[in-house]
């Protein structure tokens, strides 16, 4: 997994655009994993129509970043490692992949809200994942499942 920079670069750069962040735990993240899956999940949180991301527990626990809780803010960067969004984490808990329900495949807002679609895709990213952990991907590998409110959604910077 590609390092994110520093947390005082990046607020740096939110500063710079004149933005300040509530009170409470502040963290980096990045949704997907290429520059296309990226794009098109950060135009899906714009759009309003996603408001969940899952993660894979085990990748936490390689890159010894900790489980988003309640509260937590996160500083949420494009491909580019540029902030696009800030959110803030409303409900976060951890599920084997075949429990995560139909309801919350639905506020993750991906395709077209379904469970069978939430399956289908988060299989094959969770598939990737492992591999790049020498794991085997399975039914009852934890998955972190997280709601969040954008609290802001940034320009985008112009391609230099």
């Amino acid at each position: 997994m590609e390092a994110f920079p520093p947390l005082s670069q990046v607020m740096q750069k939110l500063n710079a655009l004149g933005i300040s962040l509530p009170d409470g735990p502040v963290f980096v993240d990045g949704y997907g994993d290429s520059p296309e899956l990226s794009e098109e999940l950060l135009a899906l949180i714009r759009e309003g129509k996603k408001r969940a991301g899952t993660g894979l527990l085990w990748g936490h626990e390689a890159d010894q970043v900790p489980v988003p809780c309640v509260g937590d803010l996160q500083i949420v960067l494009d491909h580019h490692n540029e902030p696009a969004l800030i959110t803030r984490v409303v409900s976060a808990y951890i599920v084997p992949y075949s429990e995560v329900t139909a309801e919350y495949a639905a506020i993750e807002g991906e395709g077209d809200g379904s469970l069978e679609y939430w399956r289908q895709a988060h299989w094959g990213f969770f598939e990737r994942a492992c591999e790049q952990l020498g794991r085997q991907p399975a039914e009852s590998m934890p998955v972190v499942c997280c709601v969040f409110e954008v609290l802001h959604i940034l320009p985008s910077p112009v391609a230099a």
